[in-house]
């Protein structure tokens, strides 16, 4: 639940809505109805698709959105999980009452234990769980390619020198500016430059094929 709130958060805030909504989506299936758990993602998913409908001015699809979703965290504690539910909920009054306020005000940024997170804020393992997202939400984007680029920045931690005790994870996280790892943060992170950003990693991500082709025609 932890992790998927921080991913969802951290994707949501970066401008990518719908994705964030597929964060919370699978959690929230295995959740009991009516619980505070349920209720508050199934009203972080409704909120995500209101403002993803509203930014396309679909403008009855975000009003209706926007009213289920303020339904659902109707009895949410107003920090519940240390989620901001209370900006959410006046935010999505301002959305259903009037769905235009989407071109003039951004919506509030999602907080967690009151952190506004970015995915540069994330771990390695939730910053490759984003990626995955967005991979899987844009069709410019093939997810073999950002699944291969996630594989081959596990290795880059296998090759670090990380300090003895540290966790793959935080070696992860501190090598961020480089190799696979960096760019993966900045494809999470970076929604201008992110086609920029994806063709260089699937040059890198292509190289990186034809070494292990090249290995592999060894023993053939």
């Amino acid at each position: 639940m932890q992790d998927a709130l921080r991913i969802g958060v951290a994707v949501f805030n970066a401008g990518d809505h719908r994705a964030a909504h597929d964060a919370w989506e699978d959690p929230w299936l295995d959740l009991d109805d009516g619980t505070s758990d349920e209720r508050l993602l199934h009203g972080l998913i409704q909120y995500a698709a209101a403002v993803h409908h509203a930014r396309r001015r679909n403008w009855s699809g975000a009003r209706g959105l926007a009213e289920s979703a303020a339904q659902y965290l109707a009895d949410v504690d107003p920090a519940y999980r240390d989620v901001n539910v209370a900006d959410v909920r006046a935010y999505l009054r301002r959305l259903a009452a009037d769905p235009e306020i989407a071109e003039r005000r951004r919506p509030p940024a999602l907080r967690y234990d009151g952190d506004a997170l970015k995915p540069t804020d994330l771990s390695f393992e939730h910053v490759a769980a984003a990626a995955a997202l967005l991979a899987h939400e844009y069709e410019a984007f093939e997810e073999s390619v950002v699944d291969d680029a996630i594989r081959y920045a596990r290795s880059e931690a296998d090759e670090s020198d990380a300090p003895d005790g540290d966790s793959p994870d935080t070696a992860l996280a501190a090598s961020r500016s480089r190799g696979f790892v960096g760019m993966l943060f900045d494809f999470a992170a970076d929604r201008e430059r992110r086609g920029i950003v994806y063709d260089r990693l699937q040059r890198h991500v292509e190289r990186q094929r034809s070494k292990e082709r090249d290995v592999a025609g060894l023993f053939d």
